[in-house]
């Protein structure tokens, strides 16, 4: 394994915009916490009024490299990500927000534990990046979910969005799903460059925050 990017405040959440507005959680992907989703975080809150924290899940390492995200991701196990998620919500709640709404942004990795999230009730929207779940993973997501998808993926078997979206449509969960040409999976990731399409993400981005203002903010 290629040595690993340590990165600031390992295992400690970023935190953007004020006490008390709806809080949003983003999730990275198998990559880690990329200096990249600061700047996205920040935009977020700002631009939708929204309390935006972004989680560590691999407690102060990052990677630029496929193979080392793989590994990473491999290691971190549900109950791990499932109580770092839960973490930062509750550190949230500590501070007066019982009563607000909670919204959770996911890419690829993070989508899928958003996903699995959603499904025990612990988000109000989730907006998904290039993630699914498979029918491996039954249940039924009870909020309103916004997909953003490369035209260049590859899928699991059963996994794949069109009949992730028809099984989401057939529960009755309310999704909306948008397919971005001449992109390939992680074409958010503004610090892969080889992989990012800044159209698409700056599309995506925008549709993110109309999307969880509309679903967090009465």
């Amino acid at each position: 394994m290629a040595e690993l990017v340590p990165i600031p405040s390992p295992g400690i959440p970023l935190v953007f915009g004020e006490v008390g507005a709806p809080l949003v959680v983003i999730l990275h992907d198998m990559y880690g916490r990329l200096p990249w989703l600061e700047p996205y975080a920040e935009a977020l809150a700002n631009r939708g009024g929204l309390r935006v924290l972004v989680p560590d899940f691999y407690d102060g390492v990052a990677t630029t490299e496929s193979d080392d995200g793989r590994a990473l991701m491999a290691a971190l196990t549900d109950e791990e990500a499932t109580d770092i998620l839960n973490a930062a919500i509750d550190s949230e709640r500590g501070e007066g927000m019982d009563a607000q709404r909670v919204g959770l942004v996911g890419f690829s990795m993070g989508g899928s534990i958003a996903l699995r999230a959603a499904q025990a009730g612990v988000a109000d929207a989730v907006v998904v990046y290039y993630a699914t779940l498979g029918p491996d993973e039954p249940g039924i997501v009870p909020c309103p979910v916004l997909l953003h998808l490369a035209e260049e993926d590859d899928w699991r078997e059963g996994a794949d969005p069109d009949t992730f979206t028809a099984r989401l449509r057939n529960d009755g969960t309310p999704v909306t799903v948008h397919t971005y040409l001449g992109t390939v999976h992680s074409f958010a990731n503004a610090t892969l460059r080889e992989r990012i399409d800044g159209r698409a993400a700056a599309l995506a981005f925008a549709r993110t925050t109309v999307f969880l203002e509309s679903r967090l903010k009465d």
